[in-house]
């Protein structure tokens, strides 16, 4: 049976959630050489308004373009979470940005503060989708650390890559950070690992 996954990146205009869409479906196609197909949608307002990107992932051709049970859903702003968690599957994996969504519940949700990260480390929040990549591809593993990083340094401006590459870096770290404490989470409440 092939494997197939449908992606969700959803926030506000701005927060660059269609760049970080694109690179998904790179990292994917061009570098792992799946099958892949990417949408956007986005709100009339270029800052502010709503900002969808869906990636459809495949080992075999893909019949059907559009995301609708979703297995992956990373929300940047609290509308983005409460508009698309209705189309998050159960199983699915949840990722937030703490920093503007806080009500949040339910299994497999990771809240890393993407966005204060972006602004502690590098003084401006628009790396913050890029530290998102980095922190997917540990919490959502179904594209290598190494393409997904390919792929962002492909896209981002070129006097902008060592940047991007910290960006990217940190995002790996903060995933591996939630990983390692939701783990110990579970240890604690079971008394055992699993």
């Amino acid at each position: 049976m092939a494997e197939y996954y449908e992606v969700r990146l959803a926030g506000l205009g701005g927060q660059g959630i269609i760049l970080a869409g694109i690179i998904v479906a790179e990292a994917a196609g061009i570098h792992e050489g799946k099958e892949v197909v990417q949408t956007q949608a986005y709100g009339a307002a270029a800052r502010g308004g709503f900002s969808r990107s869906d990636v459809v992932i495949c080992d075999e051709e893909i019949f059907y373009p559009k995301a609708s049970e979703l297995d992956f859903l990373l929300a940047m702003s609290q509308s983005a979470y409460e508009e698309n968690l209705p189309s998050l599957k159960k199983g699915g994996v949840l990722l937030v940005d703490s920093t503007y969504v806080s009500e949040v519940s339910g299994p497999n949700i990771y809240a890393i503060p993407f966005s204060k990260i972006a602004r502690e480390k590098f003084g401006r929040e628009n790396v913050a989708n890029i530290i998102t990549l980095g922190a997917i591809t540990q919490i959502f593993p179904i594209i290598s650390k190494d393409s997904m990083e390919k792929a962002v340094l492909s896209r981002v401006p070129k006097r902008f890559i060592e940047m991007n590459k910290k960006a990217f870096k940190e995002g790996v770290k903060a995933g591996k950070k939630i990983l390692k404490e939701a783990r110990e989470e579970v240890i604690s409440e079971d008394g055992e690992e699993i």
